[in-house]
């Protein structure tokens, strides 16, 4: 008599698939294409940053650190959070560094969340957040941003918003966690201080914590101010804040991620991520510390230089038609392909890539319901200014979206 067939897979992985982003990546590589795709900058990390990662190596600092990071790096962080967003940390028992913020996102989901458990996520959202809220055994809420309305010249000047009705409604007794990514990924918004006011009452009536990933916090355009959830009366004990080293500057592989949390929750936080990573790799702490440790100057500049690549790339895709959504922080464009007649986003996506020779990345990857992102792609401008004039002269195949198609099978 034979059993039943048992599955070795978990019930989890079926909610929700590999990361779209990376495939394009991949598809880029492939078909030899300019990769707008994945977030991470084509030029070079400042030499003062990968000087001390040298010499943090020639110093034999090669084996592990304190499990919740190096002392360097976290009075680093706590220094910083003081100057930026004159909030008080204690080094010892209020970060946690990660393997980067994506394990910092994880970690502090599975050390906050049980089964039954809601979190309400943004949508457009940074495609880890519903698969990290499914692996930690809670169920992910969507609220949707909703895009401004065209204009006749095709470029968005006003914010991705949300109906503050549809926000109030998903708060409720299951609720647990809410996470806030200012400025987002991929829209580019940044929340003003009355929408995180609003969120902060609303996290205060319902008993609900905030996590708030802030990897972009630098890199935000148009005089707009970036504003910490931890900052708020009120929130100082209810508040994750997710951040890293990644985006400022410009060493994504490095793996060099925090959570600042409460102590009983950084407790928490830091049981999870032993158990998950052990530690982050230790000489690239020691260089996390000389980065925090760069002048204000270099976050001038960085602004200086991520806006004119933003201005620069902005134009070469109205030229070839796409209607875009300006963005007022982070490296990324989100576009409407409506006019270009596609059935969908990926197909649009896998013939760009494929024919034209630009990657980009499907909108309905952002979306919980892919049919809401089906009119959508993201682009990157994190990259070299010769890398967006080479994804300019493929892409004025696009110029007359009649010439882009999709070509027929002959049956």
């Amino acid at each position: 008599m034979t059993s039943s067939p048992k599955s070795f897979l978990s019930e989890k992985v079926a909610h929700f698939s590999e990361s779209v982003i990376r495939e394009m990546s991949r598809e880029a590589v492939k078909y030899q294409a300019v990769n707008l795709a994945q977030g991470f900058p084509d030029f070079p990390a400042p030499e003062e940053i990968k000087r001390a990662a040298q010499e943090a190596v020639g110093k034999d600092i090669n084996q592990y650190a304190i499990t919740w990071g190096s002392r360097h790096l976290r009075a680093a962080i706590a220094r910083q959070m003081q100057l930026w967003q004159s909030v008080t940390i204690d080094p010892e028992t209020e970060i946690t560094v990660c393997c980067g913020s994506t394990e910092a996102m994880m970690a502090s989901l599975l050390a906050t969340t049980n089964p039954g458990d809601e979190v309400i996520i943004f949508e457009p959202y940074y495609e880890n957040y519903g698969p990290d809220t499914i692996l930690s055994g809670a169920k992910p809420r969507f609220v949707k941003l909703r895009p401004p309305a065209a204009r006749s010249d095709h470029t968005e000047d006003a914010e991705w918003t949300f109906d503050e009705a549809e926000l109030r409604a998903a708060f409720h007794a299951h609720t647990k966690a809410i996470i806030v990514n200012t400025p987002n990924n991929p829209t580019g918004k940044v929340f003003s201080r009355a929408e995180l006011e609003l969120i902060r009452d609303l996290c205060l009536q319902h008993n609900v914590l905030a996590i708030t990933d802030e990897i972009y916090e630098h890199i935000i355009f148009d005089n707009t101010k970036h504003i910490s959830m931890m900052e708020l009366d009120g929130m100082r004990d209810r508040t994750i804040v997710i951040n890293g080293m990644s985006k400022t500057y410009s060493v994504t592989g490095w793996r060099v991620g925090w959570a600042v949390a409460p102590p009983l929750i950084t407790d928490a936080i830091r049981k999870v991520h032993d158990f998950l990573t052990v530690g982050a790799p230790a000489p690239l702490q020691e260089a996390g510390a000389a980065a925090l440790s760069l002048p204000p100057a270099y976050y001038d500049d960085l602004k200086a230089r991520y806006l004119a690549r933003r201005n620069h790339l902005i134009p070469i895709l109205e030229q070839a038609g796409f209607r875009c959504f300006r963005p007022r922080g982070a490296y990324y464009v989100m576009t409407d392909i409506s006019v270009f007649g596609f059935p969908n986003d990926r197909a649009f996506a896998h013939h760009l890539v494929k024919e034209i020779g630009v990657a980009c990345v499907p909108g309905s990857s952002f979306y919980n319901d892919p049919r809401d992102g089906a009119s959508q792609v993201r682009f990157a401008f994190c990259k070299r200014p010769e890398t967006i004039n080479a994804a300019a002269e493929r892409l004025t195949k696009l110029a007359q979206p009649k010439l882009v198609q999709p070509k027929l099978r002959k049956i």
